[in-house]
C-alpha cells in the first residue's frame, strides 16, 4: 500500500507525542525576545534562519509567505504582524528576504500557464478578475530582493495601526551561509 507523505508525518508524530518528545520545546504563546520577523517560505531557511539569528523556539514570531511580500497594507501578513504587536506583545519588526527568491522575476503568466498545464480551470480566474483582484499584482514577484524588502518594511512602517516607535527593519540572508545583509536598521528609539 501506498503511504502518502502526509501519513508518515502522521506516524512520526504519533511516536513524537508518545515519547513525550515536545517537553523541551515547550514555550508561552508570547515572543521571548518580543520581535516578529515576516519572512519566506523557502525551504532553505526553515533551520538556517533561526540558527542564524540564534533564535530558539519561543525567541520570535515568524510569519511566512511567498518573498516575505507585504502586498497591501490589509493583507493577511499584515493582521498577523499587528496582531504579533497588540496581542503577542512583540515590539520589533524585521523583514527578512533571502537572496536567490523564487519570487525573483515571477510573473502571473508564468504560474497561470504553469496551473493550465497542471488541470486547473484558469478560466475561473475571471470571476476574481470580476470582482476587482488584480490578478498579476496578486501573482507577481519582484526583480530585486533588496528593494522587496524596503517596499515591505515601507508598508508596514507606515501602516496607521503601527504602534508609535515601533522599529522596522530591513535584511536579507543568504540561504547558502545563513549571512545577513541589512538594507535598513531602524534607530532603537524610532
Amino acid at each position: 500500500m501506498y503511504m502518502t507523505i502526509i501519513d508518515s508525518m502522521l506516524s512520526f508524530n504519533e511516536k513524537f507525542v508518545e515519547g513525550k518528545e515536545y517537553e523541551p520545546l515547550q514555550t508561552s504563546k508570547f515572543p521571548d525576545k518580543k520581535i516578529v520577523i515576516l519572512t519566506c517560505m523557502d525551504t532553505r531557511l526553515i533551520e538556517l534562519l533561526p540558527r542564524a539569528l540564534n533564535l530558539k523556539n519561543g525567541d520570535a514570531k515568524i510569519v511566512k509567505n511567498a518573498g516575505a511580500i507585504v502586498t497591501d497594507p490589509y493583507d493577511s501578513i499584515m493582521r498577523s504582524i499587528i496582531v504579533a504587536l497588540y496581542a503577542l506583545k512583540a515590539d520589533e519588526v524585521a523583514v527578512i528576504g533571502h537572496y536567490g527568491c523564487g519570487m525573483t522575476g515571477l510573473t502571473s503568466d508564468d504560474i497561470f500557464s504553469q496551473a493550465e498545464a497542471r488541470g486547473a480551470d484558469t478560466a475561473r480566474l475571471q470571476e476574481a478578475a470580476y470582482a476587482g483582484v488584480d490578478l498579476d499584482k496578486w501573482m507577481r514577484g519582484f526583480n530585486d530582493v533588496e528593494e522587496n524588502v524596503k517596499n515591505s518594511a515601507d508598508i508596514i512602517r507606515n501602516h496607521p495601526l503601527l504602534p508609535e516607535g515601533t522599529p522596522v527593519h530591513g535584511l536579507a540572508i543568504s540561504p547558502d551561509t545563513g549571512g545577513l545583509t541589512v538594507i535598513e536598521k531602524a534607530a532603537a528609539s524610532q
